[in-house]
């Protein structure tokens, strides 16, 4: 039986990675004393999706930054780039409404290996359509040519990064520490792997098939793998403004997959038993590296790629039908601390 394949083996460790993170936040956390009883002031821990900053009246300002990921590179292979950008917007305001705020803005930063017009234009198709979806504005940015930096293939290297601003009114923060056991877990379907896992999910596929191979089900390698990510900013946006007493948690699941939900919750356990119809590249990515169930569902979202928790379920769906997406309720809050479970498969995270 062959070594069984793992993120860590294709060269991300997410462990290493948390403490790095960890790190980090021990010392950046520090900076908050330099804007207290100011205009900014910060009123949250580092460490959830996004933060926010006290700018007076009855509001905050939330922040978050965030990448495409090495999904670039398989835009580079196939040479169509007018989707990516899409992706590094997803994973920013889907990161801002996991603390019930609004996106309204936010500025990219694009740097190429070298400058290209062609693909400058394709990127920003990118960005006008996932600032559409999102609802907010792109108001500037900033492009630089890094070679040597910045390294891709065939010439075409460049990397697409940027952050998002977002609003919340003060009693409307939702930053999980009311969850509570007994909570039902919505998931909301993903459109397939979005932004996350792509070192694994590209090694792993370009070394079983060509960029522009047909899979099983009938699409191309390239068209699976750059299928955008799903924005969830209206729906959630949605359910919030006609279902907030219902709503304790917010969760992007996003790197790290289910693992995601602890971060909003240290106190409780999530416990999944009927989870979400899994889309068919993930079966094929675990098929093909020999792959265990668990660390599918550490590093990829697996077909659910976000989840609200809540207190009653029936009428939050009703919604999320009304604006045309797919969800379920796929498990409960549960009083094991720091216990992720999915039942279905077995499997503890």
């Amino acid at each position: 039986m062959p070594e069984k394949t793992t993120y860590a083996s294709s060269g991300v460790d997410i462990e290493e990675e948390n403490k790095a993170v960890s790190k980090i936040v021990d010392i950046l956390k520090a900076t908050s004393k330099f804007r207290e009883g100011k205009l900014g002031e910060v009123k949250s821990e580092i460490g959830h999706y996004a933060n926010f900053v006290d700018i007076g009246a009855n509001q905050y300002l939330v922040l978050s930054t965030d990448s495409a990921g090495t999904k670039v590179l398989v835009a580079q292979e196939a040479n169509k780039f007018d989707t990516i950008a899409i992706d590094m917007i997803a994973m920013n305001v889907n990161d801002v409404i996991c603390v019930g705020a609004e996106p309204i803005t936010m500025v990219d930063y694009l740097a190429s290996e070298k400058t290209d017009e062609k693909i400058a234009g394709e990127i920003a198709i990118g960005l006008a359509e996932g600032a559409k979806q999102a609802g907010i504005a792109i108001i500037g940015g900033e492009t630089a040519t890094l070679k040597g930096v910045i390294t891709g293939i065939n010439g075409k290297g460049f990397d697409i990064a940027g952050t998002c601003l977002g609003v919340v009114q003060k009693d409307k923060v939702v930053l999980g520490d009311k969850i509570a056991p007994g909570d039902k877990i919505i998931g909301l379907a993903s459109t397939g792997i979005h932004s996350n896992g792509y070192t694994l999910a590209r090694k792993v596929m370009l070394e079983n098939y060509k960029i522009d191979d047909v899979l099983p089900w009938g699409k191309k390698v390239s068209e699976e793998l750059l299928i955008p990510t799903m924005i969830y900013v209206k729906p959630v946006l949605k359910v919030l403004e006609k279902h907030f007493s219902e709503v304790t948690g917010l969760s992007n699941i996003t790197g790290s997959g289910f693992l995601n939900l602890k971060r909003l919750n240290k106190d409780v356990g999530f416990h999944f038993d009927s989870i979400l119809r899994v889309p068919k590249i993930f079966g094929e990515i675990q098929r093909l590296a020999n792959i265990a169930d668990a660390e599918m569902f550490r590093t990829f979202n697996m077909g659910m790629g976000f989840a609200i928790i809540v207190r009653n379920a029936d009428e939050i769906l009703a919604t999320l039908k009304e604006e045309g997406i797919e969800a379920k309720v796929v498990g409960e809050v549960t009083d094991k601390a720091g216990v992720v479970k999915v039942a279905e498969k077995g499997i503890g995270l």
